[in-house]
Formats: structure tokens, sequence, C-alpha cells
């Protein structure tokens, strides 16, 4: 089977490229809250029921779903109401940001 590549070069002005900048930053924290929320997750399930480290572990509830692909994304527009700035990051980017995990 054949696949075709596009690549494509822009060459952004100033203003456009501190945009770019932004939405990078933005999509930067967009991944590693999703990777804290997912780690966060996966390490309150392997310590012992007895005893957790209070220091070191972030105790979330039993009930908690896991934080898949599918849930992720679902809570992007309470997060735009709450953090102004991720509305100006497109939601598909956002999207596919959060899938890249």
């Amino acid at each position: 089977m054949l696949t075709m590549n596009y690549r494509y070069r822009i060459y952004p002005d100033a203003t456009q490229q501190t945009e770019l900048l932004e939405w990078l930053e933005t999509c930067r924290g967009v991944y590693n809250y999703a990777l804290r929320e997912l780690k966060d997750w996966m390490a309150s399930r392997k310590c012992p029921i007895d005893r957790c480290s209070l220091e070191r572990e972030y105790i979330v509830p039993a009930d908690e779903p896991v934080p898949s692909y599918h849930r992720q994304p679902n809570n992007l527009p309470k997060a735009k109401k709450k953090f102004p700035h991720l509305g100006k990051v497109h939601s598909q980017v956002l999207q596919t940001t959060i899938r890249r995990l």
C-alpha cells in the first residue's frame, strides 16, 4: 500500500508567531494536566488499602472512573469556563492534544 505525505512550510509574521507560541503553550498545559490526572488515578489504585503515603500520593475517590480519552475531552467545556485562555485554541486542537496520551 502506498501512502502519500505532504509537507507544508509556513512563514508566520511576528503576530502570528506569538499566537502560535501561545497555542503551543496552552496545548502543553492541557497535555500535562491530562497526563497528571491519569498518573494520579493510577497511583491511587496501586497503594495498599490499609495504608497510603499522604506525602506522595494524591488520594482519588474509589468510585472515580478511569480518566480515558472519551471522558477527558468531555470536561473541556467546563475547563473553558473556568480558564478563559483555553477558549483561544480551537476545541479540535485540544481534543487531539488529549488523544495523544
